[in-house]
């Protein structure tokens, strides 16, 4: 996606070969005409596949999923990064860790937002390891949905994530794929 690639070389700031800040656009701060570009375009690369649901872990991928979801007119659900008073006691949970983060969360979803046989698209704003999206799709069959797909704002494909997620036989689309970081270069594929 060619807008979004602008978007991160003349925002993105390195913060290491590994860590890439996209605050001004994604994780911070969000561009509303980006977001509902990327909405776009990942209805329509799932468009045809019959999605139930779209859902993705908070908060740097509400904003996407929700255009996402908008366009395909389906339900958006997210998954909480913690309890709160208002959790709903019948829940499906998992413990990840966040790369970025650098901490072990709980992701926690209401069994009453997640049902078998629901096909389910996650969407999510970066991928690295892919700890979080593994977690997610854990939950989603643990509910008796069906992952019908994954997609992706940035994928730093350098990093295992997207392709150990591919290999599990799930599609996974990317709008961007950042090969390199090194030598504070972003490099797209």
């Amino acid at each position: 996606m060619d807008l979004l690639k602008k978007k991160i070389l003349e925002v993105g700031v390195l913060l290491s070969k590994d860590v890439i800040k996209l605050d001004a656009i994604l994780n911070h701060q969000v561009d509303p005409e980006l977001t509902m570009e990327m909405g776009k375009a990942f209805a329509s690369r799932f468009g045809e596949a019959g999605i139930d649901k779209v859902i993705t872990i908070e908060s740097s991928g509400i904003p996407i999923a929700f255009a996402t979801a908008l366009q395909l007119k389906v339900p958006l659900v997210f998954a909480r990064r913690k309890k709160t008073l208002t959790t709903d006691e019948e829940n499906w949970s998992e413990r990840v860790p966040s790369f970025t983060k650098g901490i072990v969360t709980d992701i926690v979803v209401s069994k009453e937002f997640l049902k078998e046989g629901e096909r389910v698209l996650i969407i999510d704003d970066m991928i690295a390891n892919g700890d979080a999206a593994r977690g997610l799709i854990r939950v989603i069959r643990r509910a008796g949905a069906v992952v019908a797909g994954m997609g992706i704002a940035v994928e730093k494909s350098f990093q295992s994530g997207g392709r150990s997620i591919r290999e599990a036989g799930i599609e996974v689309e990317s709008l961007v794929k950042i090969a390199s970081m090194e030598n504070g270069q972003i490099m797209f594929e």
